[in-house]
């Protein structure tokens, strides 16, 4: 009964999503005045089955898989399977490219324009988004530390902070790229007031999350500022600032190839999606998007992985 009820539990998601999709796809059919020849549509129910049997597929691995290879297998299969429904439904549909290249399309534009698009990731990933992820961290723990031992700077910063952190990304870019020129210098200024403030918020909390009663062992100990704040808050705080430091890491890359929307070189991530709209060159907008994906999600393993190895000891790392 148990593996009965465990294969209802994984079975039920995959038939929920099949109907969703099947409504909105024959509701969208509807609306255009295709409502029949949607139903009678063999290749949109092939496709639906091959969904369907991919959900049934993953699930049933992801219940019963263990081991770090195992959760990896998983993702994958589960990546190859919408690129293969992708592939198969741009092709059996006959979809323009101009609405929707498909993944074949896009690998193609890829290996075809390799030296292009190293020349867009160094200028906006490297140059832009990893100098301004750096400095803005770096300056947002410097800050927090300041704020710590400054009852009017907490007072008094903190608001502030929140409201600049409000600001939109479309204001501030254009200022920047008047401040610092059209180079990865502005890209990198912009990334800096996008990062800045979620480490500076996550840091001051991971200051405070000591207990009272290991504060004053430290000053039974004579333990000075400095001396407590690394052996016994800095420590403390590090769960909260990698919390920081990840959610800077898709600011920092998406920070960097907006900004270039504003201004920069004829190089960059930003710069080539934006000229390529104007040339209807989707595919290299999707080339650029999945470069961006593939370096965005990278930025962030790294960063995870280096949580697992620091934080190793904090509850939330035990499996």
């Amino acid at each position: 009964m148990s593996g009965a009820g465990s294969g209802r539990r994984w079975a039920a998601p995959a038939t929920v999503a099949a109907a969703a999709v099947a409504a909105l796809y024959l509701g969208y059919a509807l609306v255009a005045g295709r409502g029949a020849a949607a139903a009678a549509d063999g290749r949109f129910w092939g496709l639906l089955l091959a969904w369907f049997a991919a959900w049934q597929v993953n699930a049933f691995l992801s219940e019963h898989a263990r081991g770090g290879v195992a959760r990896v297998l998983v993702a994958a299969i589960f990546g190859l399977a919408v690129l293969a429904l992708w592939e198969l439904g741009v092709r059996l549909f006959a979809v323009s490219p101009v609405i929707l290249p498909a993944p074949s399309d896009i690998a193609g534009r890829i290996a075809g324009s390799g030296p292009l698009l190293w020349a867009d990731f160094v200028q906006t990933a490297l140059k832009g988004a990893l100098t301004g992820y750096v400095l803005g961290c770096a300056a947002a723990v410097l800050t927090a530390i300041a704020i710590d031992r400054s009852p009017f700077l907490q007072r008094g910063l903190l608001p502030v902070g929140n409201f600049v952190a409000a600001l939109p990304i479309v204001g501030i870019a254009p200022i920047m790229v008047m401040w610092f020129g059209f180079d990865w210098q502005s890209k990198a200024a912009v990334v800096v007031v996008m990062v800045f403030f979620p480490v500076l918020v996550n840091m001051v909390a991971g200051l405070k999350a000591t207990e009272p009663m290991q504060r004053d062992l430290m000053a039974t100990w004579n333990g000075s500022y400095w001396q407590t704040l690394w052996k016994l808050r800095f420590p403390a705080a590090l769960p909260f600032l990698f919390n920081g430091l990840k959610i800077a890491t898709t600011l920092a890359l998406i920070g960097a190839i907006v900004a270039e929307f504003f201004g920069s070189p004829i190089v960059g991530m930003g710069f080539r999606i934006n000229a390529s709209i104007g040339q209807l060159a989707l595919d290299m907008i999707w080339a650029e998007i999945a470069v961006a994906a593939v370096v965005g999600s990278a930025f962030y393993g790294l960063v995870a992985f280096l949580e697992r190895r620091v934080t190793f000891w904090h509850p939330s790392q035990r499996r």
